[in-house]
C-alpha cells in the first residue's frame, strides 16, 4: 500500500514522561476511507499516541504523516477531533456550540448554524437545538460535541474513547454517526477499551499494551489468534465418554467444552455416535474480539480498572 492510499502513517513513535516510555515505538498505517481502531487497556498509551499523530504533542522519536503533511498541524482544518476530556461552554445553545467548533476549523458561522440544525435533527436531537449545554444530559452533550467535530466535513476524524459514559441509546446513535461519516468518505480513527464497538465498526485495528503495539490487522485476523471452541451436549452419557473427548475437554453445566480438534469435528462426532453417546446439542463457537484481546494483552492488563 503506497503513501497515496494512506490517510495517516507513523513509524517508531516514542514519548517519555518522567523518564518512562509511555509510548514505545508505535507504528501505524490508516488506509483512506477506513474505520481504524486503536485498542488497549486503560493506561496503555492510546491517548498519547493520538495526540502525537495529530501534532498536539511532539514525539521524542519517530515520524508521522497526516493527509500528506509531515507536520500534522498543517492539515488541522481537514481534521475533526473529539478529545477524551469533553468540554463545551455550558451557557451556549447546542446549535451555537456546534457552529463555534466548526468556526475554529475555518467554517463560516452561518453555514455552521444551518448544518448544526440539520445534523441534530438527523441524530434524533432536533428538540434540543436551542437548549443550553448545561441543560443537556451528559450523553446528549457528548453527541453535540461530536457533531461539532464533524460539522466542517473533515477528511479525517479522530475520536478518543468516544463511547465512554454513554448509555446504550446514545451508543447506538454514536455508532450510526460514525458509519454515516465513513459513508460520506471520511477516514475515522478511534480509541477504545470496549471491544464490542471495535468488533462492529473497525476495518482494521492496532492493539496497544504497555506503550507497545502487540497486534495489527483486521478483526478476523485478531480472532484467528485463538482456536474455535466446541460445546457438546451428549444425548446419553455412558462410562468412557471423557476418554473419547479431547484432553482439554472440561465439564460445562449441560455438557462439555473443548477446543476444536486439528482434524475437525466430524471424526470425533462419528466416534461419539458409534459409542452410543449421541448428540443432544452441538455448537461451534467463533472466538470474539474480547477473547483475542485478552490473549494478546494478558488478562491482568485487560482487566485493569478505569
Amino acid at each position: 500500500m503506497g503513501d497515496d492510499d494512506l490517510a495517516l502513517w507513523a513509524s517508531g513513535l516514542v514519548k517519555r514522561f518522567g523518564g518512562r516510555r509511555v509510548v514505545d515505538g508505535i507504528d501505524i498505517a490508516v488506509p483512506r476511507g477506513a474505520v481504524y481502531g486503536v485498542l488497549g487497556p486503560n493506561g496503555a498509551g492510546k491517548t498519547t499516541t493520538l495526540r502525537m499523530l495529530l501534532g498536539i504533542i511532539e514525539p521524542d522519536e519517530g515520524r508521522r504523516r497526516l493527509l500528506g503533511h509531515d507536520s500534522p498541524r498543517e492539515a488541522s482544518d481537514r481534521v475533526g477531533y473529539l478529545p477524551e476530556e469533553r468540554g463545551l461552554y455550558p451557557g451556549m445553545k447546542a446549535r451555537e456550540a456546534i457552529a463555534f467548533l466548526g468556526a475554529l476549523r475555518g467554517l463560516e458561522w452561518r453555514t455552521g448554524r444551518k448544518r448544526a440544525e440539520t445534523m441534530m435533527e438527523a441524530a434524533g436531537l432536533g428538540h434540543a437545538v436551542d437548549q443550553k449545554i448545561r441543560k443537556l444530559s451528559k450523553g446528549m452533550a457528548q453527541l453535540v460535541q461530536l457533531l461539532g467535530s464533524v460539522v466542517h466535513e473533515p477528511e479525517f476524524l479522530v475520536l478518543d474513547e468516544p463511547f465512554s459514559g454513554l448509555d446504550p441509546v446514545n451508543q447506538e446513535r454514536l455508532e450510526a454517526l460514525i458509519l454515516a461519516e465513513r459513508d460520506r468518505g471520511a477516514t475515522i480513527l478511534f480509541s477504545t477499551h470496549v471491544m464490542a464497538h471495535a468488533e462492529r465498526l473497525c476495518d482494521r485495528l492496532t492493539i496497544i499494551a504497555g506503550g507497545k503495539a502487540r497486534f495489527e490487522g483486521t478483526v478476523a485476523d485478531a480472532r484467528a489468534t485463538l482456536p474455535w471452541r466446541v460445546h457438546y451436549v451428549p444425548h446419553h452419557e455412558h462410562e468412557g465418554l471423557a476418554a473419547l473427548l479431547p484432553a482439554d475437554a472440561a465439564r460445562a453445566s449441560d455438557g462439555w467444552r473443548f477446543v476444536m480438534p486439528d482434524t475437525g469435528i466430524e471424526p470425533l462426532l462419528a466416534k461419539l455416535i458409534e459409542a452410543g453417546h449421541g448428540i443432544s446439542g452441538l455448537s461451534i463457537e467463533r472466538p470474539g474480539l474480547h477473547d483475542a484481546f485478552v490473549r494478546i494483552v494478558g488478562r491482568e492488563a485487560a482487566e485493569q480498572p478505569a
